[in-house]
């Protein structure tokens, strides 16, 4: 898996490194981008914005729930401790 800093292209954030994982969405929106078919391979051509959507139960954590803005594909990743809590609980409570 590929851990590089970024500039989120939904909110422009500069998004660091992470410690301890490969970095895959924006701490602050939450928004990540459609880059990998396996995880941290960057070789999917559709490279649309991936919306968080909703969050569920994995573990002792929450996997973040996406959709695709541009193929509509849906993903999951997993919560990191930097993440925005107030953003994930919203998600949490939508319908």
């Amino acid at each position: 898996m590929m851990n590089e800093s970024f500039v989120c292209e939904h909110c422009g954030n500069t998004v660091e490194k992470s410690s301890y994982t490969a970095r895959d969405h924006c701490p602050l929106c939450l928004y990540s981008k459609h880059v990998d078919i396996n995880p941290g391979d960057r070789r999917n051509p559709c490279l649309g914005l991936l919306k968080p959507v909703g969050v569920e139960k994995y573990k002792d954590t929450f996997k973040i729930l996406y959709q695709c803005e541009t193929c509509k594909q849906t993903h999951k990743n997993i919560m990191e401790k930097e993440d925005n809590i107030d953003l994930i609980i919203s998600l949490s409570v939508q319908k």
